[in-house]
């Protein structure tokens, strides 16, 4: 057995076969390379490998100050939080509440200067009457206008002093107009009497369109002024057919006015003036339809072809006159 000699040779053995790593292995490892500290699921982890977080180092660096000095970590103290949070609260509540009171106070001022203070207030130097004649007189109308002094012009009504106007007779049209910070000007328009109505004892009372009694005035000139006769004024006044009359007497033009000699009314729709001193006739009828008959009339009179020698014309119905 010494004589034999084991010859062990490279050609002998067979050499080792590593384990073949799949292909799919190889390639995700080249292409998903690891991370340091990171392992495949069940694969051997080497803890001496792994990077331990410096608990030292991270507290350290938290409780550094701004020149790198070393302090102790900030405690939160809960009451100074609440007490700087109540003292927030506080400064917002006083802040709304200035802020509150200065528009109070704003709004106070604000309606003090329109309402209450002189620069709106109407004075009597304030009030601009015009239009009065001597049946309407200015005095009238400033009585009126002259009840809105001593308020703000912001609070004067127009409307009620034009309504208030529009209630003196004579007055047929009134105009306010504010001229701000404190004036008023007050323009009316006033007729003449629309007749004068002659009572049996030989009394004149001047009355307007509206059956309403002016002012009695003397010295004044009644010229041109149609006189209506009736027994007493009173009960003309209340009679139907002197208020038509002096609705058409009323709203006749001046031209026509200034010939009337003298005006009949037997009943409200028998109308009748005389002009010229008797050389024509007008039947009016009513009141109705007046500004056509009015334009027939002037038509009829001022046109020699038309009247020719005829002294009466009939527009009772104006769309079919009638001359005689």
């Amino acid at each position: 057995m010494a004589g034999r000699r084991v010859v062990s040779g490279a050609a002998d053995r067979k050499p080792a076969v590593a384990p073949a790593r799949s292909a799919r292995s190889v390639r995700s490892t080249e292409s998903s390379p690891k991370r340091s500290g990171q392992s495949d699921p069940g694969e051997f982890v080497d803890v001496r490998r792994l990077q331990g977080e410096d608990l030292v180092a991270k507290t350290l660096n938290q409780t550094r100050g701004p020149l790198g000095v070393v302090t102790r970590p900030k405690v939160v103290d809960f009451r100074a939080r609440l007490k700087e949070r109540r003292k927030a609260t506080a400064r917002v509540i006083l802040l709304r509440a200035v802020v509150i009171t200065a528009a109070l106070a704003a709004v106070a001022a604000l309606v003090w200067l329109l309402f209450f203070s002189p620069v709106f207030r109407l004075e009597t130097g304030g009030i601009q009457v015009s239009g009065g004649n001597e049946w309407v007189s200015e005095e009238q109308i400033m009585q009126i206008a002259g009840k809105q002094t001593g308020k703000s012009l912001l609070l004067v009504s127009s409307d009620d002093v034009i309504d208030q106007l529009n209630d003196i007779p004579g007055v047929t049209e009134a105009k306010v107009s504010k001229q701000f910070p404190n004036r008023l000007r007050v323009t009316v328009r006033a007729q003449r009497p629309a007749a004068m109505l002659r009572a049996s004892d030989g009394s004149m009372t001047a009355v307007d369109s509206k059956g309403r009694v002016l002012n009695s005035v003397g010295n004044v000139s009644v010229e041109g002024i149609p006189v209506v006769d009736v027994g007493d004024v009173d009960q003309g006044l209340s009679d139907q057919a002197v208020h038509e009359t002096l609705s058409i007497l009323g709203r006749l033009d001046e031209s026509i006015r200034q010939r009337i000699s003298s005006v009949s009314a037997q009943t409200q729709d028998s109308i009748t003036t005389v002009l010229d001193g008797g050389n024509y006739t007008i039947v009016w009828g009513d009141s109705s339809d007046l500004k056509l008959k009015k334009a027939v009339v002037d038509k009829i009179i001022n046109d020699p072809n038309v009247i020719g020698d005829k002294h009466q014309v009939d527009v009772s119905a104006p769309l079919r006159p009638i001359i005689k």
